[in-house]
């Protein structure tokens, strides 16, 4: 695995911006477990949600199948 996914690098970033405490991102990306914690926790108070979106931005994010989204 670890190819390079089909989700849209650039809609993981606004999505995890705007709408990363609800866990959007998560399920975009098809890990749709991790998105329902992410909704009970507020994204973890921010900081899951901070940390995604860092981990997203410098393209070591992966999808459900375990493919990177990267630009």
């Amino acid at each position: 695995m670890s190819g390079k996914s089909d989700k849209n690098y650039l809609a993981m970033i606004l999505l995890c911006f705007f709408l990363g405490s609800l866990g959007v991102h998560r399920f975009y990306a098809g890990k749709i477990g991790t998105g329902i914690l992410m909704i009970v926790t507020l994204g973890g108070l921010g900081i899951w949600t901070l940390i995604d979106l860092i981990i997203i931005i410098l393209g070591n994010f992966k999808d459900g199948d375990g493919n990177l989204i990267k630009n």
